[in-house]
Formats: C-alpha cells, sequence, structure tokens
C-alpha cells in the first residue's frame, strides 16, 4: 500500500513543477459591478463613494471535481489496497470557508494474517457508496507578504451517508470465488441486525434477508492542491469516514467492538465552473489583503485630505521652507524667510533706523544707526526714510494706474512690454511709499499655474535687475482667475512675499 502511495506523491510533484509556472493576478477590479450580487450592491456603492470602508464581496465559480485514488478498510482484518473514485462540488462561502459536497464509491478488501486466521478472520470485500458534505478552512489563503496563492492548504469535517455490503470467503459461498455474502452473521459470530436494509441499492435483499447496511459516519480529512491554471488545479487529499455509532463488520468481522472505518487516498483534478465575465475564481484562490496592499502601494480610491502647507508668521516663506518661522507681521524677508537687513550691519530693516548705513559708521547702535557724524545729506535722507515709513504705516500709496504686461506664447518679454515696464519703474521711483503686487493668471491645470508663475518671475526679475526696483517692494501673486497671458501692476501699502517656489517645477516651460 505504501508504494502506490509513493507514486501517487511522484506523480503529484512532477505537476507541482507545471504549477510553479502558473501566474496569479490581484483578484478583481473593485469598480466591476457585474461581479457583485445584487443583494451587495448597496454596499458596493457606498464602498465606491468613500462612504464605507470595505469593498463589496464578489461572486465566484464554484469548483467540480474528480478524484481517483487508494481505498481501504482499517479494521480487524488486514486491508488490502482498493480503489475509490468521487465527484464533488465545492463552493467559497469567503476567502478562507468553503462548503463541498461528494459521491463517493469504494471497493476494498482485506486478507488476514496468520495469526487472523487461527482466530477464525477470513478474506473479505466490501462495497460502498457514500454521500457526503464537508466543510473545509483553508489555512494558506492570506498573506502580508505575497499576492495570490500558488497552492490550497486545507482541512476538512462533515458528515456522510453510508450504503455498504460485505462479502466474505466461504468454502460454500455462492458468489464468485467462492464468497458469501455478509447478513449481519457469520459461523460462530454474534448476529447483528445494525444499520441492515433491504430496500436500497436496487434490489438488496436475498431469499428475505438484508445485505446492505446504510450507516451515517463522521469526516476529517486534509488535502493540498497546486493551481496550474486559473480554472484548473490539482490535489491530493487524505480523508478518513468513521461510522457514527461505530460499526464493526465493515470487514466482516466482530471483534470487541474495535470499529472499522474507511480510509480514502485520492488525487484530485479540479476545475472551476461559471461565467468568468461574472465571476471571480474561487474566493480561496485570492489573497483578501490584496485590495489593502495594492491601495496602500499606489492609491486609486483612497480618500486623502487636501494638503495644507503652514505659514506660521505670514511672512509669504511656507514653514517647510522658512529659516526664520518667527518675522513680525510686515517685516520685509529674502526666499529663505529671514528678515532682509539691506546694509549688513546686522540689525534686520523693520528695526533699523538706518537703512543705508556706510561700513566706514559700523558699528551701529541697536537702531541701526552708525557712529558716523551726521551730515546734512543723511539727515535728509533719514527724513525721508521717516517720512516713507510713515506715508506706509498711514496707507498712503499715490502711484496711479500701472500698465499690463502681455506676453504671446512665452514667457519672454516683448520690447514692447519692457518698455512699459521702465515706464512703471520710473513711477515706483517716485512714490517710494508705494509697493506693486505683480499679478499672474491661470488656473486651469498644473501647467497654467507653472506658466502663470514664471511669466510673473520675469516680469520681477526686469523689474529689479534692469531697473534697479527693489525686490521686496515687488509683491508675487499667481495663478488667480482672468486672462493667463496678461501679467498686471497694482499699486498697493501692502507687504507680501516678494518670491515664492515654482508650483510645479517639472512642467516648467520650454521657452
Amino acid at each position: 500500500m505504501r508504494s502506490k502511495m509513493y507514486f501517487l506523491l511522484a506523480s503529484l510533484a512532477m505537476f507541482m513543477q507545471v504549477s510553479l509556472f502558473a501566474q496569479s493576478d490581484w483578484g478583481w477590479d473593485w469598480k466591476d459591478s457585474s461581479k457583485v450580487a445584487v443583494k451587495n450592491l448597496p454596499q458596493f456603492n457606498e464602498f465606491l463613494n468613500n462612504q464605507f470602508p470595505y469593498p463589496a464581496k464578489p461572486k465566484s465559480q464554484w469548483e467540480l471535481g474528480i478524484a481517483a485514488g487508494l481505498g481501504s478498510v482499517l479494521g480487524d482484518v488486514k486491508s488490502n489496497l482498493g480503489f475509490t473514485g468521487s465527484l464533488s462540488a465545492r463552493k467559497a462561502l469567503g476567502h478562507v470557508f468553503s462548503v463541498r459536497g461528494s459521491l463517493t464509491g469504494v471497493i476494498a478488501s482485506g486478507s488476514p494474517t496468520v495469526y487472523g486466521e487461527s482466530i477464525g478472520q477470513v478474506a473479505y470485500k466490501n462495497q460502498a457508496y457514500i454521500l457526503g458534505v464537508d466543510a473545509i478552512a483553508s489555512l494558506n489563503t492570506s498573506s502580508h507578504y505575497r499576492g495570490n496563492p500558488k497552492t490550497n492548504l486545507y482541512l476538512l469535517a462533515g458528515y456522510s451517508f453510508i450504503g455498504t455490503r460485505v462479502f466474505y470467503k466461504d468454502a460454500l459461498g455462492a458468489q464468485p470465488d467462492q464468497y458469501s455474502i455478509f447478513y449481519g452473521q457469520r459461523p460462530g459470530m454474534s448476529n447483528t441486525s445494525k444499520g441492515l436494509i433491504g430496500t436500497a441499492f436496487g434490489s438488496t435483499e436475498v431469499n428475505g434477508r438484508k445485505s446492505w447496511s446504510l450507516l451515517s459516519g463522521l469526516n476529517i480529512g486534509a488535502g493540498i492542491a497546486f493551481k496550474l491554471s486559473d480554472g484548473v488545479n490539482l490535489g491530493l487529499e487524505q480523508k478518513y469516514i468513521f461510522t457514527a455509532p461505530g460499526y464493526d463488520y465493515l470487514d466482516g468481522w466482530n471483534e470487541d467492538n474495535s470499529n472499522d472505518f474507511y480510509s480514502l487516498t485520492t488525487l484530485r483534478l479540479n476545475i472551476n465552473i461559471g461565467n468568468k465575465s461574472k465571476k471571480v475564481q474561487p474566493l480561496y484562490w485570492i489573497n483578501p489583503n490584496n485590495y489593502v496592499y495594492n491601495e496602500l502601494n499606489a492609491p486609486k480610491h483612497m480618500k486623502l485630505p487636501k494638503q495644507v502647507l503652514t505659514d506660521a508668521d505670514n511672512d509669504g516663506v511656507t514653514d517647510q521652507f522658512d529659516l526664520e518661522p518667527n518675522t513680525p507681521k510686515g517685516a520685509p524677508v529674502d526666499t529663505h524667510g529671514v528678515a532682509k537687513d539691506s546694509d549688513g550691519d546686522g540689525i534686520p530693516d523693520y528695526k533699523d533706523k538706518e537703512l543705508l548705513t556706510q561700513q566706514k559708521c559700523f558699528p551701529v547702535n541697536n537702531e541701526g544707526v552708525g557712529n558716523c557724524p551726521e551730515s546734512d545729506c543723511c539727515k535728509e535722507m533719514r527724513g525721508m526714510m521717516s517720512n516713507m515709513k510713515d506715508n506706509r504705516n498711514a496707507g498712503e500709496c499715490s502711484i496711479g494706474a500701472l500698465p499690463s504686461v502681455q506676453f504671446k506664447g512665452s514667457t519672454k518679454l516683448s520690447k514692447n512690454a519692457q518698455a512699459l515696464l521702465a515706464a512703471a519703474a520710473a513711477k515706483l521711483r517716485a512714490t517710494p511709499a508705494c509697493n506693486v503686487k505683480v499679478i499672474g493668471y491661470g488656473t486651469s491645470s498644473k501647467s497654467a499655474q507653472q506658466l502663470s508663475w514664471e511669466r510673473v518671475n520675469a516680469v520681477i526679475m526686469y523689474l529689479v535687475e534692469k531697473q534697479g526696483i527693489a525686490e521686496s517692494r515687488l509683491l508675487f501673486v499667481y495663478a488667480q482667475d482672468g486672462d493667463p497671458n496678461t501679467v498686471d501692476l497694482q499699486g498697493t501699502t501692502e507687504n507680501g512675499p516678494n518670491s515664492v517656489p515654482a508650483p510645479h517645477p517639472n512642467l516648467k516651460s520650454k521657452n
């Protein structure tokens, strides 16, 4: 018996090598409502609209199984190798549990040992038809480290109805090879009527005596299946069927109520049946973690909060880039958020009462005033600076209307645009109390926002580098609603950022 079992295992190993090439998919498309049962559609719709976190369970195929292998009775008389075959249908209840119904036939036999012959045991044959249902638990469907399984390792337990008839060797036997039908007794043995019936499986009553026994049984077993493709798998299964209550005549011999039972070792070919366009493969072949890990890797359904870049000191430079995150409100800063110090005297401009102190007058006091004697021109300049600050604080700006700059499909300034900006720069020099908002438009897409930023930047750089306007007086405003080919200049006493990071530098224009 062992040699044949080894043969079955060797055959299975050959098929395992084929199964290594079987490709697994990620399961099913969670947006495909055609694979969802009508009763689960409310959950599907709630999930699709981010109102419920769990996707609906899809409809899955049935598995039709054909099995053949070794069948034997394990009892008092030494068993020989027999045959068993079955047809089955299995349905997944979820990714772990499934139910399988089966119809099994068994042809078993046995021959007594020398000791067995000495106590009266004789050779026997057993015929059985078994109708069973099993609950199956798959052990390796779920995993945190791979996709769908290529093997299905499972345990089973269930219940069976057994119809069985026994023949025993007898010198006076009327059956082929001198066998007699066991009618519940043998010479020298106590009688039994347990389970014996006379009207099952056709004409089963001979001379008024009952030859078939109808019994119930409890099933236990384990198996492993190897996936050859999304529609076919090959398995090996060991199953035991115990009669309940115990029946000790499956081998035609009773000895101290040592109950007999069936042992079935089978090689199984399983085929998925059902419409692939409307059903996924049986759920025990699909890892239930697939959706979670794929969504974490490449979100397609995740509801992500809108990203907000904080600017605690409201200086126009977001905190992640701000090297001085606590500058006072309105203090002019550079592109890194650091308070400006125009004359490099160590006193930031917002505290400096002498913005352009000459180096020969260093060191300065804590108000930024140098130690040189104050000349008439310096007094006049300091007065102008004081008036400028006072005018800004008072909100005065009399610069009047400023031009709009037009762009033609690029970020380059035309000669006409440069002339307009030169005129605007003259006005700025004449009105030191005024700052200017440089406003760009374009919000329809990321590329439009990037283009708007580049055009505003081009205007500011021209005014600073070509016209000598202080960068601190130019407020950077882009991606507003309006004509994307226009940049407007607008006088103001407000302060704000004069340089901001490009929103989408990967979309930078090439002209």
